[in-house]
């Protein structure tokens, strides 16, 4: 691989996020910082919730965020590129296998994933506190946990963005990613479903639950959650199954 021509996509991707960096900012941030303070501050300040609520929420607002931002950042410019503006053309001449241009799109949108996750901490605990108490008693296991979530939003987003028509678009979010957040585990943990136990094992098809209930249990494990190596391993297959489907799609779509 020519690694030169690598970085300078890279480099390209990176110019063109520093340019669109206010309309990036507030599509990764006000959605889920909306939601911090409404089912944070207002209804615990409010006491229709308990103050630990605010631990609770803070790591599915994270995966949420994460997830948001490496769909966006991958999905959106592929289906654009692919049936609009049609600018893929130019760097599918580039010298280099057509997968790389693929896994460049996956690389890059997992660093804007990571990113949107790690500010999302910092932003939420003064948006929250005082009452937010994060335990990262692994940093090791955070880690692990962060990058699969951040490689499983960019991934997900390559195999939508070569598998969805601009027309679309909508059904996308209406009919993958809202369902996707809402039987995530984002706002409760896994063992709240407890009651509706079929339900409770149909959710466990759902990558964001595994990205909530591992952030959960490496911030504030103190609450329940699912053990570490199930999420480890379930965030790895689906990580390399949407890789693999990404890439298949991408390749198909380019030689066509």
């Amino acid at each position: 691989m020519n690694w030169k021509t690598f970085l300078a996509l890279l480099s390209r991707d990176a110019h063109v996020a520093r340019r669109n960096f206010v309309p990036l900012l507030l599509q990764t941030f006000l959605q889920p910082m909306m939601f911090v303070f409404i089912f944070g501050r207002v209804m615990v300040s409010s006491g229709y919730m308990p103050a630990a609520y605010k631990s609770l929420l803070l790591p599915g607002i994270m995966a949420i965020s994460m997830v948001f931002t490496g769909v966006w950042a991958v999905a959106m410019p592929l289906i654009a590129e692919f049936q609009f503006t049609r600018e893929i053309e130019d760097r599918l001449l580039a010298p280099m296998e057509i997968s790389w241009l693929a896994i460049e799109k996956v690389f890059f949108g997992t660093m804007q994933a990571l990113l949107a996750g790690l500010v999302v901490i910092p932003a939420a605990w003064l948006l929250l506190r005082p009452g937010v108490e994060l335990n990262l008693h692994s940093p090791l296991s955070f880690a692990c946990v962060t990058l699969l979530v951040a490689l499983f939003s960019a991934c997900g987003g390559l195999a939508l963005g070569c598998s969805i028509s601009q027309t679309h678009i909508g059904l996308m979010f209406s009919m993958v990613l809202t369902p996707m957040i809402f039987f995530g585990c984002t706002y409760y943990p896994w063992s709240a479903l407890a009651h509706f136990p079929i339900l409770q094992k149909v959710v466990l098809v759902n990558p964001l639950v595994y990205a909530s209930e591992g952030l959960r249990g490496t911030l504030v494990p103190q609450f329940p959650h699912l053990p570490m190596p199930a999420v480890l391993v379930a965030l790895t297959i689906f990580d390399a199954g949407f890789l693999a489907t990404g890439l298949r799609q991408f390749h198909r779509k380019a030689v066509s």
